[in-house]
């Protein structure tokens, strides 16, 4: 987000492309023109003109193909805005379909919102402008459902929770674990230990961005059963970051 804002909409332009990525911030994309492919998870995404697509915190995505044509606004906030905005349904964000096709009427309408140049606008009038949008288009994707349950459920409860392992989240929507593991898979494109370890990594990374020198006592307050554990995720999940100081003998600082 620039500078303190909490909330932002970037317009798509080939030269800042990005590789693939994952983030604690929930994310949509609203295809306005052409047409590209999405890599997320394990599967690939055809999309188009009046394409909604939502992006929940840890799920990776890239963006692989994009037409001459391409037009593609991404809508960003954070968690805490997001839950401000929506209220007694702030759980719900996350249990909407990856993707939604809405009408050209309401692509026309939400298109020129997405536009609105937001550079010089006052902090205060980009999260009240980029909410409003939020809220509407929450509203358009809990219309449509194609997850199964267990997989909207376990979403809610890892983003509260992301130090719940598999068993104590296929308690926590009433399912089996290798049920629940299963259609997880399936609905995201990787494994519901895989999600998990990512909002443990983003949590940690969070922690330590809020100031904090003791590695140690991140790496358990994000959810991981020790420090090692914790670097060896962060070793893999980020190759950059084996050149940082982020090395076992930072444990204690």
């Amino acid at each position: 987000m620039p500078g303190a804002a909490a909330a932002h909409i970037w317009r798509y332009a080939p030269e800042n492309r990005r590789p693939r990525h994952f983030h604690l911030e929930p994310e949509l994309n609203l295809v306005a023109a052409g047409s590209g492919k999405f890599g997320v998870g394990q599967v690939e995404i055809s999309v188009a003109a009046g394409d909604l697509l939502s992006w929940p915190p840890g799920q990776d995505h890239v963006l692989l193909e994009a037409s001459a044509d391409f037009d593609l606004f991404v809508i960003g906030l954070t968690p805490a805005l997001s839950a401000r905005v929506l209220g007694d349904h702030r759980a719900r964000p996350h249990a909407g379909p990856t993707r939604i096709r809405i009408a050209a009427a309401t692509l026309a309408r939400l298109r020129p919102l997405c536009a609105v140049p937001l550079e010089l606008q006052d902090r205060s009038v980009v999260e009240r402008h980029v909410g409003d949008l939020w809220r509407d288009a929450h509203t358009l994707r809990t219309a449509t459902h194609d997850r199964h349950a267990f997989t909207s459920r376990a979403l809610v409860s890892l983003i509260e929770r992301p130090d719940l392992g598999r068993t104590a989240v296929a308690t926590a929507v009433r399912g089996y674990p290798t049920e629940v593991s299963r259609h997880f898979h399936r609905d995201m494109g990787l494994t519901l230990t895989a999600y998990c370890t990512r909002l443990r990594l983003l949590r940690f990374i969070q922690i330590v961005d809020g100031g904090t020198e003791n590695f140690l006592a991140a790496a358990f307050e994000a959810g991981f059963g020790s420090y090692s554990q914790c670097h060896r995720v962060f070793q893999q999940r980020s190759p950059a970051a084996r050149a940082t100081s982020l090395g076992p003998t930072s444990a204690t600082r």
